[in-house]
């Protein structure tokens, strides 16, 4: 008996056994048994094996080997598998089985040491979408699927049936050439197919299944049968239309369906189409997903792809001889050529020069230049790149954005410093011209705020420097830096607005109707933002909150990094500080970052810098360390208090102001911006009252700096505008600390008094500074003589404004001293004015300066007229990029510091010598001056952060020109003259002025506004004018003006009292008034901050003359429901309207160009007020005579033209609302008032919008039964109610009803009576084509006015003619009616009375 095998039997035995089995001759233990063949339908193997035979033996070679048994060994397992691959195989005598053996071994072992790399040329490529954000979406499995069914032409295909593909295509040509049709004829019915080819894929084979129609939804056993008979009935169709036809229908078929269906049906088309079907029916080249579809418009596929083959015609294959290096045999994987991955190797296409405006990608070089689309550069600046547009040279934003999330650390430093290179010339402005859109906008929407801050965190020192680089030229412009250091040493240049984005109140509607306990806090709103959110709208906040802070402490700390980087952070950190006074705070208290500035950055020893030390600035002095410092101790005085304090900042300028520029071991320019920053730095620390005791300790160090003034400033020096800002600086802080040492006899008074919040004496006394005056007298007088010295006369022009202001600072505080001495003072003062201020007025420098005040002057600026540099609404600045060669203020040979200064120090003086005012009079009569003040009073600047800083300054210029006209025009006849002007100027000053000049606005409205000297109609026959013109109005038939003059001479007496009412209507300005108070006067001890107020707007609104109205609307005016606040008015109100009405009726007649600001309906709403507030004000007896003077004004036929209704007011949402208020008040407690009834007849003349009219006959329909406003009253033509036709149905069937229903009647309601007739007359007769809706309309009304019981009303609405307003009705009448309207009503009133004898 055989014995079976064991796992411990090698291979040997079991070849032994096996042969001992078949020698025993004993039966399998398991019978083979044939099947049949499924595949082939074949009985058994044996008549297999003989068709197959029969079949080889007709079709191919038959290969056979000698010695070898016909039959397989019996050993064999099992029966072979049948392949259709069998019969073409041929096996050869040598071939080794061994080989055999292994080719077919399926053992792991032999698995993995033949692996074979997957052949992916197929393989469809899933790449992230681009997107604005940081980081592309993470691909979802579901997409990836989607966009691989997409990209591939078909199902994927195994290497067998690409293998047969590829042997059938080689078949099929073979048959082709011989005996196919012949090239000509080939040809022929390719172009046949091609030009019919899209009605053939719009019409499938009718044997084919339905693809779109599914049958879900049928009910019934015959679902399939019916989705078969829906088929071939589609089909059908189909195949009876035209080709014209199916691609008509294919067109309304896609601008009907929603395209995400068509893009639905278009991907369930392509999968269902089989592949080799498809491929078999196109011509070469043509994909298989743009099949048969009847919603694809192929056509137009078509055609697009041919444009774009000839805009880029196809390069030829690469062949083996074009390749730069051949290969060769012993190369693995080089016997196949792969074209497609060769293309790299091929040169460049030419940029395509085309002339387009098709917006293309924007492409930058490294330095940020951008590369125009036609230039041809070459390859060897690597500039192109495998990327889109590989002809291209240049990289877009988006590119820029990948290649910084490099891995490679040399690919992210180079698009950072790239994309810096990009910020600065966007911020720079560049790119406007050429561009569309904001780059530094769509950088930041695209999350180059968080790239940038991720940057910051990287390990690598180079990327980290880049990252630095690029948040600095986000951030800061230097020009602009540059542009404020030169103001510094103006009047309140020391001052600045914080740079912090225009407040949003969107936020605020989200709370809207909630209980005041339930609303968010302003901190919680602010905690509850995202970073996004807070990017969106500031970004110095969006990196405050990302922690930048403590990230630059770290590096300036712990990393210690090069040169430009530090000094990248230190600019940073001063446009940080420039945001707000928080920001300036957080940078204070943030650990360790203010110390290690300090520290390292403005020591109080050092060495001499070498070549070496060059590499790393620590331990040496920084001037932008120190200006940071300056910066921070502008926020505040507790702020400096702790930076002198705390940081040990006082001992450390000590040491750097007791030595000269040249001794302080630096580079000459080095040394010079450290000492002028040091001098800012103490004058801003003076302007608190704060470091004075250094002032005394370092005197003889300053009192030699003055005297090496002259001396310094040699106009062949190359370090000369350096030389000028350092005695700039100077001359600055001993202006401050002449105005602290001048406080310290009121302070050392209020002390001995114990007055509360009294701040403690300076430690600088009066004869500390006064023997300066003389020095500094001298180097005026010297650089007044060096302006005949063409070499010398720039740098006097920028000194002599320093000079004036030390002067003005001084005769202000010595007139407050025990020490001053009136008479000596006087004749001081004369002694200047002949040796100083007559040589200066009248010097011919001067007066040439004088002819650029209007080029000069930024108010007088066309705001179109040069387009500034890029600004954000979240990263506001001052574009001052160019600043140097653009006309303005801030242009270094601007005269408005120098007339600014000396208008100041005028001022002084005649305050001090009032005998003085008229020698100064020549100064306001210069000719260049007047131009420039009537430019002025023209124009209408528009407010922004851009502008603001030097709108300040020039503000403060035409200020002190007004000071002046305010003494002159009482005492000199010629500035008399003009009164009218300043008078003007002044008004429109008072819009103007920005926050921190309340004072300004505050000395305005006591002294010049509502001075009589100003108003020089009101004494010179202005009234008896008004009078005689309103005569004159009266002969030419004009609304009467009677009363204006006589109330224009009691608004002129009244002229003390409105200003009372006016400063009390302004008190809660108060607070503000006295802050700006102490900063323009020099009180320094009492200044809290050098920050100017937040830049929200003007101090004043611009329609302030009717404040006084709008408040008492606020507190009593009317309801949601329609009543009254309170139920009577505040003490004192009815003067205060007077007031304020007197006032504007002297504006509006006088000085009208004044309120030219103010939209007529905005005044016209205001107005309004008055009968909104009380029941009985209006009725008031001056009330009602100053309402009716105004009225009277703003119908004037030349100012009716310009009130627009549509226009909604200022503060309100629309007109129409106010008009509903209006209405409801006239019917609740009008009492037929005339003045109220014209008041609400305004707003229905045919012009403005049908809404109010509809709301008047409509809900308010019982007013008309009061509204009895005769035409002589109306000052408003009838013909602006009538004229065009009314063309509104519901307000003419308003109308219709109103008449026949009695509640318009020509006896309660002349104006709107007539004003109905007039358009039910034009409507029921016009015979212009309408809707059926309209004519049905017009012959039933028209039946209904046939069949009217009232003659008279009958008489008018068909007799009408024309609209009269000097008829007794309003208009004229018919005698009879025309022929051709008596025709119509025949017709149709006889249609009426056939249909009544029918319907009876």
């Amino acid at each position: 008996m055989l014995r079976r095998p064991k796992p411990t039997d090698s291979e040997a035995d079991l070849l032994k056994e096996q042969e001992s089995f078949l020698n025993s001759g004993a039966p399998c233990a398991a019978s083979v048994v044939r099947r049949p063949d499924k595949r082939r339908g074949q009985g058994g193997a044996h008549q297999g094996l003989e068709r197959n035979g029969e079949h080889e033996s007709n079709q191919r070679d038959v290969v056979t080997i000698e010695d070898l048994p016909d039959d397989l060994p019996s050993l064999t397992p099992a029966p072979a598998k049948k392949s259709r691959f069998k019969s073409s195989r041929v096996t050869f005598q040598d071939e080794d089985a061994e080989e055999t053996l292994d080719r077919h071994d399926t053992h792991i072992s032999a698995v993995l040491s033949r692996i074979v790399e997957r052949d992916t040329s197929s393989a469809p490529i899933c790449l992230p979408a681009f997107t604005n954000m940081a980081f592309p979406k993470v691909l979802h499995r579901s997409a990836a699927n989607i966009q691989a069914t997409g990209s591939s032409s078909g199902a994927k295909k195994s290497i067998f049936a690409r293998h047969i593909e590829a042997q059938r295509a080689v078949a099929r040509q073979s048959a082709d050439c011989g005996d196919g049709p012949s090239a000509e004829l080939q040809g022929q019915n390719l172009s046949s197919e091609r030009s019919m080819g899209t009605v053939q894929r719009a019409v499938p084979a009718s044997d084919s299944k339905p693809r779109l129609v599914s049958g879900q939804g049928l009910h019934g056993v015959d679902r399939p049968g019916e989705t078969m008979r829906i088929h071939q009935e589609n089909q059908a169709k189909l195949q009876a239309m035209s080709s014209a036809e199916i691609l008509e229908e294919q067109r309304k078929l896609l601008t009907q369906l929603d395209p995400r269906l068509v893009e639905f049906v278009r991907s369930c088309k392509g999968n269902s189409v089989p592949s080799s079907a498809s491929s078999s029916r196109q011509p070469e080249g043509r994909s298989s997903t743009n099949n048969t579809g009847v919603l694809i418009d192929e056509s137009e596929e078509i055609e697009m792809k041919g444009e774009e083959e000839e805009e880029a015609s196809p390069s030829p294959v690469l062949m083996e001889e074009d390749l730069p290096v051949k290969p060769q045999k012993e190369w693995v994987h080089m016997d196949k050529m792969e074209p497609e991955k060769l293309e790299w190797m091929r040169d460049l296409p030419a940029p395509r020069k085309r002339g387009t405006n098709k917006a293309m990608q924007a492409r930058f070089d490294f330095k940020g230049t951008l590369i125009p689309p036609s230039e041809d550069l070459p390859t060897h600046l690597g500039l192109h790149h495998h990327g889109e547009e590989p002809e291209r040279a240049g990289y877009s934003l988006q590119e820029l954005f990948l290649l910084s999330r490099s891995k490679v650390t040399s690919q992210r430093s180079l698009a950072l410093i790239t994309l810096a290179s990009i910020l600065s010339k966007a911020r720079a402005g560049e790119y406007l011209s050429v561009l569309r859109g904001s780059v530094t906008s769509t950088l930041l929407d695209a999350g180059l705020l968080f790239l940038l801050r991720f940057a910051l965190d990287d390990a690598v020192e180079g990327v980290m420097s880049a990252a630095v680089h690029a948040v600095k030229a986000l951030l800061v412009c230097e020009e602009d830096e540059e542009c404020l250091d030169s103001t510094f040493s103006w009047f309140r240049g020391l001052a600045a607005f914080p740079l912090l984005p225009t407040a949003q109140d969107e936020e605020d509607e989200e709370d809207e109707g909630l209980d005041p306990s339930l609303k968010e806090t302003a901190k919680e709103k602010e905690e509850r933002k995202t970073d996004h959110d807070v990017a969106r709208q500031d970004v110095v906040k969006a990196l405050l909150k990302m922690k930048l802070l403590p990230r630059f402490r770290y590096i300036l700390e712990v990393l210690r990094p090069s040169p430009p980087v530090v000094q990248d952070i230190l600019l940073v950190l001063t446009r940080i500080a420039r945001h707000s006074s928080l920001s300036a705070t957080q940078i204070l208290d943030c650990p360790r970052l203010v110390e290690t500035v300090v520290s390292e950055f403005v020591p109080a020893s050092w060495t001499a810098a070498t070549v070496s030390s060059l590499q790393s600035v620590y331990g040496l002095p920084l001037p932008s360390a120190v200006k940071l410092l300056r910066v921070l101790a502008t926020s505040g005085r507790h702020v400096c208090a702790r930076l002198l304090n705390s940081q040990g900042v006082s001992e450390r300028l000590s040491c750097l102001l007791s030595a000269e520029a040249t001794e302080l071991l630096l580079e000459p320019t080095e040394a010079l911006k450290v000492t002028t920053e040091v001098f800012r730095l103490w004058a801003v620390a003076a302007g608190y009252g704060q470091a004075c005791d250094m002032y005394i300790d370092l005197y003889p160090a300053l009192a030699k700096q003055l005297q090496s003034v002259r001396q310094a400033l040699t106009p062949s020096d190359p370090l000369l505008p350096l030389q000028l800002q350092k005695i700039s600086a100077l001359l600055s802080f001993i202006t401050q600390v002449t105005l602290t040492a001048g406080a310290h006899q009121e302070l050392h008074a209020n002390l001995v008094r114990q007055e509360e919040d009294c701040p403690p004496p300076p430690p600088v006394t009066w004869p500390h500074v006064a023997g300066l005056q003389t020095s500094l007298l001298g180097h005026l007088k010297t650089f007044i003589k060096n302006l005949d010295d063409p070499n010398q006369r720039l740098t006097s022009l920028t000194l002599i404004p320093a000079y004036l202001l030390y002067l003005d600072a001084y005769f202000g505080q010595l007139t407050k001293q025990n020490c001053f001495k009136p008479v000596e003072t006087l004749q001081e003062l004369e002694q200047l004015t002949s040796d100083v201020l007559h040589p200066l007025m009248y010097h011919h420098v001067v007066q040439d300066g004088m002819k650029n005040l209007k080029s000069s002057s930024l108010v007088c600026k066309d705001p179109s007229g040069h387009q500034g540099p890029e600004t954000l609404p979240s990263l506001p600045g001052l574009a001052c990029a160019g600043w140097k060669d653009r006309p303005g203020p801030h242009r270094p040979t601007s005269p408005i510091p120098l007339f600014t200064a000396l208008g100041l120090l005028l001022d002084t003086v005649t305050n001090v010598h009032k005998g003085l005012s008229c020698k100064f009079a020549g100064f306001l009569l210069a000719e260049p001056v007047i131009c420039y003040l009537r430019c002025c009073s023209q124009a209408s600047p528009k407010l922004s952060h851009t502008n603001a800083w030097f709108l300040r300054h020039e503000h403060h210029l035409l200020y002190v020109l007004l000071r002046m006209a305010h003494k002159l025009v009482p005492v000199d006849q010629d500035v008399a003259k003009l009164a009218s002007l300043y008078h003007q100027m002044a008004l429109v000053l008072l819009t103007w002025l920005l926050p921190g000049s309340e004072y300004l606005a505050y000395e305005l409205l006591s002294t010049v506004i509502f001075s009589k000297d100003f108003l020089a109609e009101g004494h010179s026959g202005g009234p008896e004018a008004v009078e005689l013109g309103e005569l004159k109005l009266n002969q030419d038939h004009q609304p009467s003006l009677q009363t204006v003059g006589s109330l224009l001479r009691e608004a002129v007496v009244q002229l003390p009292s409105i200003r009372g009412c006016f400063l009390t209507q302004l008190a809660h300005l108060e607070p503000a008034v006295l802050g700006s108070k102490e900063a323009l006067l020099g009180r320094n001890p009492w200044i809290k901050s050098q920050l100017l107020p937040e830049l929200s707007g003007p101090t004043l609104p611009a329609d302030w003359p009717f404040l006084p109205l709008v408040r008492l609307y606020e507190r009593t005016g009317v309801s949601d429901g329609g009543g009254l606040a309170v139920e009577e008015l505040p003490h004192g109100a009815l003067q205060t309207v007077t007031h304020c009405l007197q006032w504007i009726l002297v504006l509006e007649v006088w000085r009208e160009d004044a309120l030219k600001v103010i939209l007529p309906v905005a005044k016209l709403a205001r107005l309004s007020c008055v009968f909104l507030c009380s029941s009985d004000l209006f009725l008031e007896r001056p009330v009602q005579k100053l309402t009716w003077g105004l009225f009277r004004l703003l119908t004037r036929s030349s100012r009716l033209d310009s009130l627009d209704l549509n226009v909604p007011p200022p503060g309100l949402a629309s007109f129409q609302d106010l008009y509903c208020a209006l209405l409801a008040q006239y019917e609740a407690v009008s009492f037929g008032d005339r003045l109220f009834g014209c008041w609400v007849l305004l707003p229905l003349q045919r012009r403005y919008s049908a809404t109010m009219r509809l709301a008047a006959f409509g809900e308010h329909v019982g007013m008309l039964r009061s509204l009895g406003v005769t035409l002589d009253q109306l000052s408003i033509p009838i013909e602006r109610f009538a004229s065009p036709p009314e063309d509104s149905l519901p307000l003419l069937r308003l109308y219709f009803r109103s008449l026949v229903t009695g509640a318009l009647k020509a006896c309660w309601c002349p104006v709107l009576y007539a004003v109905a007739v007039c358009h039910v007359n034009t409507f029921i007769f016009s015979q212009d084509a309408a809707a059926q809706e309209v004519e049905a309309a017009r012959h039933s009304m028209l039946r209904k006015i046939y069949h009217l019981t009232d003659e008279v009303l009958k008489n008018h609405l068909l007799l009408f003619r024309l609209p009269r307003q000097k008829s007794d009705l309003g208009f004229d009448l018919y005698s009879e009616l025309p022929p051709v309207r008596a025709k119509h009503l025949r017709a149709v009133a006889g249609q009426a009375v056939k249909e009544e004898q029918e319907n009876s």
